[in-house]
Order: structure tokens, then C-alpha cells, then sequence
């Protein structure tokens, strides 16, 4: 039997062994008494193989930098985001201190979104999900017991979390390859629903319904060849990864548009995702490059592995891209942009990766409220140069979060975004 289930905020259409979680709605939301100054939600990106520090860092600073190669995708955001030059956590080199990136100096502490997910994710579906694309080498969350929280590598597997029954896979891969939706297994609640609401929230749950329904498009054209076997080639990759190694920027899109409907049915307020970097040889644009993702981050300065990883790194920001468009364009129950109240954070902990230097982390940090539109570079060779978890402190004040200390940082970045 069909019912729609409503629970404070969080609503649901329900039929058997389906669960549609639906957006942020005014007519189901009691009133919102959070400071508009507030962030409600965090996203962190982590990439593992760092990113080119040539190419990513404007040579300006301040509000008046010309944006860099590696920026440019994202141009079209630069009033809604601060790129970071000079920060880090004083951590030692190597890949085995990526795990510092949301830790802080000590890798295994607690990470910042396990930190924010205990003040603000407790009312959510999930408190906290962590996500990869692409096979971790590395882990990226850590409770306060130090436990690595292990993530989500298949957007099939998120999307069966968010939209359907935890018991029921073979149910959910047969809607998803047949083409037939999830929603319409509930589509005489959701258009009773829609003819019930304010005007504002008919049309967003019009928008939101046609979300889900393209997200399960791609994915059933995605599921048609996860399970099949890797072809076999006389190449073989250094490290093989034998969940579709190659494919990694299609899944990269996909939990990008996953997770921004995971925020937007406020099923999690914290997300991680983890952009791996193995030995995946990329096909970009009809061309072949030369070496394998890892190989091309280890470029000792080779103008062609250069341009070839710049080449990777710019699909990244492209995905990057993407999933702004779609927190600018999503809204919350009070039809504000997602973006508005969600704080955004694209790093690394690994600033050069070719050097095998956790110095200098490159840093992006998007809405959630903040006066955007500089290039801030950090002068490391002051005595009292701020470090990447002094960034944090502001980014918890602004969840909402009383913490003056993260890890071996005690000061806050809030007058740089005033």
C-alpha cells in the first residue's frame, strides 16, 4: 500500500520496497530558525594525486586575479568561490600523509566532516557519506576512535541509499536496466502531493522528479557494463584497478549529481568524495594520453606529462563545475540556492605530488555564505602564518560550530572573507 510518510523536515513517498526521498519543501517545512549567516550543509573533494600548482594558482591576488588555466572551468562562479595558496597542516611529505587533508597534522584523527557531522548531521537520513571515484588507495574520514570510514565506489550502490529498499539490489538494478523509474512506483502520491502544494513547490518537484529520472537514465546505460569483464591488452597498468579503472570521470559525474540530490532531499547534510588517481589511462576528447593518471602527477617537470595531467585535472574541474550549476540552480525549502548555505571545499593533501610535498595544498572554497571572489596566498614565512585548519575553524563557525581549535590550528580565517 502506497503512503507518503512525513517526519519533520525529511519527507518521503513510499510504495513496496521503494523509498523516494523528496526535496526541501515550504508547505511540509516547519519554520526555519537557523541564522541566515548559518551554513546548513559541507561537501569536502579531496584529490588524491594533488593538482598542478602552475596551472591552478592565479599569479594575482586579491579580487582583481586573472583566472588561472585550471580555473577556468569554473569561471563562470568566480564571485561564489576563494582559491587558497600557502595553506597546510605542517605535515610530513609522502603520499602516506595524504590521509592528513581532513585530519590535520596527526593522520587517523578525527577528520572535519566526522567533526560537523556530529553537530549538524544527526537529523538526516544519513549523518555523513562518504564517496569515491574511482578505486581508493587512501582513506579520507576518520572517526574520533581513529577508524578510516570505508566509501561508496559505485554510483549504483549510492543510488539504491538514497532512492530505494537497502534489501532489495536485484529490485533496483532491474529498474534501473529495464529504463522504468522508481517514481513510478509512487506516482499517484507524488501528483496527489503536487496538486497540494504551493505553486513554488509544485514546479520544484516537477524539476526534482525529472533530476531523478535522468540521473536513473545515465545509470542504467553506466550498469550496462560494470559487471562486464575488463577487456584484456598487452598494456598492463602498474596498479589495476579492477572496477573500470578508466572509467572514473563518468563515475565522477554521476556522485556529483547524486550527491547534489542527496543534499537536496536533505538525505546528508556532510559528504566526502575522494577523486582517485591510480594508473588509469584516460581517453579525453578522442585522444589517448601518453601514461597513466599516477604516472602523469610524477611528471619531474616533462612539458608533455604537463599538459597531459592538466588535461585530466581540467575534467575534474569540469565535474566540479557541474555539480555548482547544480547547487546554484537546486533550491532549499525557502527557495534559496543549495549553494547559499552549503559549504563547498575542493583540495588536496598533496601539493605536488610530483615532489611528494604535502606543502602547500591547493584550496578551493565555494558558497556557504562567504564574501567570494579573491585569491588569497598565504605568506608561509610569517611567524604567525595561518595553517589549512585555521580555514577549517571558520568553516565549522560557520556551520554553526562553537570550535576555536582544529588539530594544531587555534586562530580563524573570518577576516579574510570580510
Amino acid at each position: 500500500m502506497r503512503r507518503l510518510q512525513t517526519a519533520h523536515r525529511r519527507s518521503f513517498l513510499k510504495a513496496s520496497g521503494v523509498s523516494v526521498a523528496l526535496p526541501m519543501l515550504e508547505s511540509l517545512a516547519a519554520a526555519d530558525t537557523t541564522p541566515d549567516n548559518t551554513a546548513r550543509r559541507l561537501v569536502c573533494i579531496g584529490g588524491y594525486l594533488g593538482f598542478h600548482q602552475k596551472s591552478i594558482y592565479p599569479q594575482q591576488v586579491g579580487r582583481d586575479y586573472e583566472i588561472s588555466p585550471l580555473l577556468r572551468p569554473i569561471a563562470e562562479h568566480r564571485n561564489d568561490f576563494t582559491i587558497f595558496s600557502g595553506l597546510d597542516h605542517r605535515a610530513p611529505n609522502g603520499h602516506g600523509a595524504w590521509s592528513n587533508y581532513l585530519c590535520g597534522q596527526d593522520p587517523a584523527a578525527v577528520s572535519l566532516d566526522q567533526i560537523v557531522a556530529e553537530h549538524i548531521g544527526q537529523n538526516s537520513r544519513f549523518p555523513s557519506v562518504q564517496l569515491t571515484a574511482g578505486k581508493a588507495s587512501r582513506s579520507m574520514s576518520y572517526t574520533r576512535q581513529g577508524i578510516a570510514l570505508p566509501m561508496i565506489q559505485r554510483p549504483s550502490v549510492f543510488y539504491r541509499m538514497l532512492f530505494a529498499s537497502a534489501d532489495d539490489r536485484a529490485h533496483t538494478e532491474y529498474l534501473l536496466k529495464s529504463g522504468r523509474s522508481a517514481l513510478d512506483l509512487v506516482l499517484t502520491d507524488a501528483q496527489r502531493l503536487r496538486a497540494n502544494v504551493s505553486g513554488r513547490d509544485a514546479e520544484k518537484l516537477s524539476e526534482y522528479f525529472d533530476s531523478v529520472r535522468d540521473v536513473e537514465k545515465r545509470m542504467a546505460r553506466q550498469l550496462k557494463g560494470i559487471d562486464n569483464p575488463i577487456p584484456q591488452t598487452d598494456y598492463r597498468l602498474p596498479n589495476y584497478d579492477p572496477v573500470a579503472p578508466n572509467l572514473m570521470l563518468e563515475a565522477e559525474t554521476l556522485m556529483y549529481d547524486l550527491m547534489a540530490l542527496a543534499l537536496q532531499t536533505d538525505s546528508t547534510r556532510v559528504a566526502t568524495m575522494f577523486l582517485a588517481g591510480l594508473g588509469q589511462v584516460f581517453t579525453i576528447d578522442g585522444e589517448t594520453l601518453q601514461a597513466g593518471y599516477h604516472a602523469l602527477s610524477h611528471h619531474g617537470n616533462d612539458p608533455d606529462k604537463v599538459r597531459d595531467l592538466v588535461k585530466v585535472e581540467l575534467e575534474h574541474m569540469k565535474c566540479f563545475n557541474r555539480f555548482l550549476n547544480q547547487l546554484k540552480t537546486k533550491t532549499d525549502a525557502h527557495g534559496r540556492p543549495l549553494l547559499d548555505s552549503t559549504v563547498v571545499m575542493m583540495g588536496t593533501g598533496m601539493g605536488d605530488a610530483s615532489r611528494h610535498a604535502n606543502d602547500n595544498l591547493p584550496t578551493i572554497v565555494a558558497g556557504g555564505g562567504f564574501r567570494h571572489g579573491q585569491h588569497l596566498a598565504i605568506d608561509r614565512e610569517q611567524p604567525t602564518t595561518p595553517l589549512l585548519g585555521d580555514l577549517f575553524i571558520t568553516m565549522m563557525q560557520r556551520l554553526g560550530l562553537e570550535e576555536d581549535h582544529f588539530s594544531n590550528a587555534n586562530q580563524n580565517l573570518n577576516h579574510l572573507f570580510s
